[in-house]
C-alpha cells in the first residue's frame, strides 16, 4: 500500500508543482508531514541533501523520501511518480511542435535567427571577457587585468593548438579546468 501512496502523491505533486524545485518544496513538505513519512527535521536534511547532491532538487526530495519509505522500490515509484507529468508533456509538446518546426516558413523564420543569436552571445561574450579584463568598467582609463588577459591568450592558444592537432574542438570541461588552474596559479 505504501507504493501506491507514495507513487500517487509524488505524481500529484509533479503534476502541479510550477515554479521549478524551490516552488515545489512547500507542496512536497505538506505532502510528506501529512502523511507522517519524516519529521519536519528530517525533511529539512532531506532538502540539505537534496540540494549538495546532482540533480533537480524535487526529484532528489522524492526518491530521498521514497527510499526512507519503501526502500528501493519506494524511491522508484515515488522517482518516476514525480517525474511521469513533466516527461508526459515534453512529449505531447514535442509531437506537436514537430510538424510545426517542419514547415519551411518556420524554417526561413529559424535561419534568419541563427545568426542575430549567433551575434548576441559573441557581443554578450565579448562583454564579458572586456569588462573582466578592464577591472569591472569598460571605460578608456580603466587599468587592464594582465593575468586575466595572459588566461585570455593561453585558453586561445589552447584551443587553437587542439583544434590543429587534433582536429576538433576541445571540450568545454577541459577548458574550465584549465582556466581554474590559470586562476589559481596567477592569485
Amino acid at each position: 500500500m505504501i507504493y501506491l501512496e507514495l507513487f500517487l502523491a509524488f505524481l500529484k505533486i509533479g503534476s502541479v508543482a510550477f515554479g521549478g524545485a524551490y516552488g515545489a518544496i512547500p507542496l512536497i513538505q505538506e505532502v510528506v508531514l501529512s502523511h507522517s513519512w519524516v519529521d519536519p527535521e528530517t525533511f529539512i536534511y532531506f532538502i540539505a541533501v537534496s540540494e549538495t547532491t546532482p540533480g533537480p532538487i524535487m526529484v532528489n526530495l522524492a526518491t530521498y523520501v521514497g527510499h526512507q519509505q519503501g526502500g528501493f522500490l519506494g524511491a522508484v515509484l515515488a522517482t518516476v511518480g514525480v517525474v511521469l507529468p513533466s516527461f508526459i508533456i515534453i512529449l505531447l509538446v514535442t509531437a506537436v511542435f514537430r510538424g510545426f518546426l517542419k514547415n519551411k516558413n518556420i524554417q526561413a523564420i529559424l535561419k534568419g535567427l541563427k545568426p542575430a543569436i549567433i551575434g548576441i552571445i559573441i557581443a554578450t561574450g565579448a562583454f564579458i571577457i572586456f569588462d573582466n579584463m578592464m577591472s569591472g568598467a569598460l571605460v578608456l582609463h580603466s587599468a587592464i587585468d594582465w593575468h586575466g588577459a595572459i588566461i585570455l591568450g593561453i585558453l586561445t592558444l589552447a584551443i587553437v593548438l587542439h583544434r590543429k592537432i587534433f582536429k576538433k574542438s576541445p571540450s568545454p570541461i577541459l577548458l574550465i579546468v584549465i582556466s581554474a588552474c590559470l586562476g589559481m596559479a596567477f592569485c
